[in-house]
């Protein structure tokens, strides 16, 4: 590797970056949007759609996971010189689209059972099933969206997203305030917190058909998505599955690790709650950059296999995963040092203060390793390597992240302890800091892991292409 092409590499890697963070930060600004917007018309509203979106999310990821298969399959195509076979494919992802977005629709629909069987408060409930029911029939919308997005994606083209998610974040603003606050001249009633789930819906469907104008006026042409119609091909939908499906397990337990901590938290109190929140909340904004260059490292890596250049391809992975490093380190430093004053941004309380400061400092560990983990992934789903990265994600976060920070919040307690060993390694409680420190073990097993799965297959394998429908 010389400096040279490294450099090289790093400037195509920022260019294929910087519009999926902006991109990633619209789409939080939408949540944003909900929680400021629904709490201002009541906690009721605001409980209602924050336990909607806990179904709904999460349900949502784990599709999107599956049709993001899309992005190192074309990629790969785009290097191999056969970016025409690539329509082809995508057309198959849209058949998952439409049946994943169909079961999902129909589950989130009739979620009230569920609600109730959590014990949810009574009040909260008819906001979050209305929610549930309106947001839910943008999901086919949704995930046929972003699998044209990893069309464009795969034709190192990150640009249309960024675009179409700075123009929604306003549309969703305006169509919150209408569908929650209702208007009379345009026959709208006022909805309250099920609105949120009606504009989430709309903006949806807005972004699909935006997308449909970009690949059908643009370079993306050349994809040939639109000039045939294909029924399900079996084998490519299963090729698809095979890459897709272990993507959004992936993100599904990833994302589930840190719910089921929140809750955990949840007993602590509501001082433990606030301060988890907030430290959480700016550890999620930094987490943009190492994301989107996992994004632009899944582009990159899938592009030099297709082309059969497996010595650039180990050249995009490990420019990504140094500038990911680099990059949480330089956030680590800032926690450290500038933790009090980023968290009286948030609140003038002095205990959530002196809590959330504290948590910042475990979480400047915290974000290395987020860091790490979540580019290396990326670098990894361009060689279509998703398998391995699933399991390691389970045992990571579930079998040694979740236990030890549970241990670490609440002691031992009921675990079988022989001879105090257990007592003795852990000690008193630690509450909602033990948890954030599960947290940091549960991510450090998974960067470890995943990076020295990558230093594996960089240096013994590639991929293959997946074989474009007649």
């Amino acid at each position: 590797m010389t400096p040279r092409s490294a450099l090289t590499e790093f400037r195509q890697l920022g260019v294929l970056a910087m519009p999926i963070i902006v991109a990633q930060l619209s789409q939080m600004g939408m949540g944003v949007a909900d929680a400021v917007m629904a709490g201002r018309v009541s906690a009721t509203d605001l409980a209602g759609v924050t336990l909607g979106g806990n179904f709904f999310w999460p349900t949502m990821l784990l599709m999107s996971g599956i049709v993001m298969a899309v992005t190192p399959s074309v990629s790969q195509l785009n290097g191999a010189g056969r970016i025409g076979d690539a329509g082809a494919v995508v057309r198959q992802a849209l058949w998952i689209a439409l049946g994943g977005g169909l079961v999902l629709t129909l589950l989130l629909r009739n979620a009230e059972p569920a609600y109730r069987f959590f014990g949810v408060d009574e009040q909260a409930i008819p906001v979050a099933v209305g929610y549930l029911s309106a947001a839910s029939l943008g999901l086919v919308p949704l995930l046929s969206y972003t699998a044209l997005r990893c069309l464009a994606e795969g034709m190192s083209w990150t640009t249309p997203a960024m675009c179409i998610s700075l123009s929604a974040l306003p549309l969703k603003v305006l169509l919150n305030w209408l569908f929650m606050y209702g208007s009379p001249a345009l026959g709208i009633p006022a909805m309250g917190g099920v609105g949120c789930g009606w504009s989430t819906a709309v903006v949806m469907g807005y972004t699909f058909v935006a997308m449909i104008l970009v690949v059908s006026r643009s370079r993306m042409r050349a994809s040939n998505l639109f000039t045939a119609f294909s029924w399900p091909r079996l084998g490519v939908i299963r090729d698809l599955l095979v890459i897709g499906v272990p993507i959004g397990l992936a993100l599904l337990v990833e994302v589930g690790f840190f719910s089921v901590a929140g809750l955990l938290i949840g007993r602590l109190g509501v001082q433990a709650v606030a301060s988890h929140q907030i430290a959480f909340n700016v550890a999620g904004i930094a987490f943009m950059v190492p994301l989107a260059l996992g994004m632009a490292a899944t582009i990159r890596v899938g592009f030099n296999v297709g082309a059969g250049d497996r010595a650039a391809a180990r050249l995009s992975a490990w420019v990504a995963v140094t500038t990911t490093l680099v990059w949480g380190t330089s956030v680590a430093v800032v926690m450290l040092t500038a933790r009090f004053a980023i968290v009286g941004l948030y609140t003038n309380n002095a205990e959530v203060i002196n809590v959330s400061a504290a948590l910042l400092a475990i979480g400047a560990l915290f974000q290395v390793f987020d860091s790490a983990q979540a580019t290396t992934m990326g670098a990894l789903r361009g060689y279509k390597e998703t398998v391995t990265p699933m399991w390691i994600a389970v045992v990571a976060y579930w079998l040694v992240g979740l236990p030890v920070g549970a241990a670490l919040c609440f002691g031992v307690g009921s675990i079988p302890d022989l001879h105090g060993l257990l007592s003795s390694a852990f000690g008193a409680p630690m509450g909602v800091y033990g948890l954030w420190w599960g947290l940091v073990v549960g991510l450090a097993v998974a960067a470890v892991a995943l990076l020295g799965w990558l230093i594996r297959i960089s240096r013994s394998r590639s991929a293959v292409p997946v074989r474009p429908a007649p």
